[in-house]
């Protein structure tokens, strides 16, 4: 059975396009949401990023994650009461305010005391980004909107704006639990939601913005953890060392994680290309021919599709190219 590769759902509630039953859409024509994501999608408009980034189970770990966020104390953060928490001793109020306290000794049952189970988490750390070039204040607001959706009332909150680096982003901390006492549990159809409104509320406030799945997008960059994805750009990554070593070794093991990684890579790409040119000639049909011809563009401009070791084999060749050209420099 072919695993279903969708785009979003529309506001609606809907499936905005099920690609892996070939763009048909229950044979009814095209809406104008769908339209909209068909067009952002092939026009390659900036993807925003939501991604938890932890969560703390102690007082302890919930201090020291919103020192760290509010710069102990320099930069503080904003409540969800539109307050602006400052000072060496802000996480205190908020661990106060919020009773965590009384929700860490909920948490603290038979079980988790005996060592046998993790105490659960008093809160979620999520990181809201976007690209470099992004209007800081913009994606502050779009994130404000985003969290008094579904946590006012419900969910107290914390956040703080960083643009220390180059892309732009929010650092949202919520209580785990609600004031009704519901928990809030973040699985990938939160997140895929999540994504789809921060993207939504920015293009209100006039950002291009789009949430798609990186497989319907032709992206083969598969995910990485933060602190993988940041020692690698200080190229001193061991995961990828631990990779660029097995793949030096050319086990049976590692070439028969390659072979059978590379034909779902395949074959998820084949149902994609099918997908969006079925796509493309709905649009033709529909005499949207300026998108049906903007869909097929996009699928041509897919780059091919490759696993991560074929990736990091390509980028080796890629540094003893250049390391033969810097010494080919020199010696002239």
């Amino acid at each position: 059975m072919k695993r279903p590769i969708r785009l979003p759902r529309s506001n609606e509630g809907g499936m905005l396009l099920d690609i892996a039953s070939h763009g048909r859409a229950a044979h009814r024509t095209l809406t104008p949401s769908q339209r909209l994501q068909i067009a952002l999608t092939v026009r390659r408009v900036p993807e925003v990023m939501v991604k938890v980034s932890g969560g703390a189970r102690s007082l302890g770990g919930v201090q020291a994650h919103l020192a760290y966020i509010g710069r102990d104390g320099d930069l503080g953060v904003e409540t969800d009461q539109g307050q602006r928490l400052t000072g060496k001793v802000f996480q205190k109020a908020i661990v106060f305010d919020w009773d965590l306290d009384l929700a860490a000794h909920r948490t603290q049952d038979a079980r988790s005391i005996r060592g046998r189970r993790r105490p659960s988490k008093l809160v979620h750390n999520i990181v809201f980004s976007m690209p470099p070039g992004t209007p800081a204040d913009k994606v502050l607001k779009a994130v404000r909107r985003l969290a008094a959706d579904p946590f006012a009332m419900k969910h107290r909150y914390a956040l703080t704006l960083h643009t220390d680096d180059s892309h732009p982003h929010v650092h949202l901390v919520v209580k785990a639990v609600s004031e009704q006492g519901e928990r809030l549990n973040i699985r990938k159809v939160t997140l895929r939601n999540w994504r789809q409104q921060f993207a939504t509320h920015l293009r209100d406030l006039g950002v291009a913005a789009n949430a798609t799945e990186r497989a319907v997008r032709g992206q083969i960059r598969t995910s990485k953890t933060s602190a993988i994805y940041r020692a690698m750009q200080r190229k001193d990554s061991i995961h990828e060392q631990k990779q660029t070593l097995e793949l030096a070794k050319r086990s049976a093991s590692v070439l028969g994680r390659h072979r059978n990684g590379k034909e779902k890579l395949e074959e998820t790409r084949s149902e994609v290309v099918s997908g969006w040119y079925a796509v493309a000639q709905r649009l033709q049909e529909e005499r949207d021919y300026g998108l049906a011809d903007a869909v097929r563009f996009f699928v041509a401009r897919m780059a091919p599709a490759a696993t991560d070791q074929e990736q990091l084999a390509e980028k080796i060749r890629n540094q003893s190219r250049a390391r033969e050209m810097n010494g080919l420099d020199r010696t002239r």
